[in-house]
């Protein structure tokens, strides 16, 4: 349907993607320790509005530019399989983080705050952007007929996802009225375990026919 080829690979790496800790997961966390649950709610659906812009931004400038050429569509997908792979020696060269990662200390604020602030965050990422960009192409077969279709719904699955992790995420902390303590054990093999996916998932793209 629209295009789109081996959609629970997407679904696995993207979850994995969501569950490795980052400036997102922090944001929600430290919300949540520190104004309840609905407070890290509201960072994550902030978050998520960013994410938004980012995979229509990425869906019409992609359409725009390969409306009229298979190969530039095939460069695309190369060149972000290349970039997936760069991302996976980084994540395999992941060293555990001295100690417990302190917790962020913030003043309390409106929830409309929190959600501009959670936006904010995601949407002036430019590491979201070309994450869209490398990624959810290789998902997309060449003779899609809407690419830009495709590219809108494989985003918003990523997405609902991702919010589906950060709520549960802002939930859990809430409950557990702690500070922010990550496991830096736990941390290294997430890190690990998903720049192996990455490794196989980049030569996997850069070997296979295009679809």
């Amino acid at each position: 349907m629209f295009g789109i080829h081996d959609l629970p690979l997407f679904v696995i790496s993207g979850l994995l993607l969501n569950i490795m800790p980052g400036p997102d997961s922090l944001l929600v966390m430290t919300r949540s320790a520190t104004q309840g649950w609905r407070a890290g709610v509201a960072a994550t659906l902030g978050i998520c509005t960013g994410t938004l812009v980012h995979i229509l931004a990425a869906a019409v400038g992609l359409s725009a530019l390969l409306a009229t050429s298979a190969t530039a569509f095939t460069v695309v997908k190369l060149v972000g399989a290349a970039y997936i792979l760069w991302m996976a020696v980084g994540l395999l060269r992941s060293r555990k983080a001295d100690g417990a990662q302190a917790a962020m200390e913030l003043p309390a604020l409106p929830y409309r705050k929190i959600f501009a602030q959670g936006f904010l965050t995601n949407v002036l990422n430019p590491k979201v952007a070309l994450f869209f960009l490398a990624f959810v192409p290789q998902f997309i077969s060449i003779d899609a007929p809407n690419k830009a279709m495709a590219f809108i719904v494989l985003g918003c699955i990523f997405n609902f996802n991702g919010m589906l992790w950060s709520g549960a995420l802002a939930v859990a902390t809430a409950k557990a009225s702690e500070r922010i303590k990550l496991n830096p054990s736990f941390s290294l093999w997430l890190k690990r375990a998903t720049g192996g996916l990455f490794v196989w998932l980049g030569v996997k793209l850069a070997l296979s026919k295009q679809h």
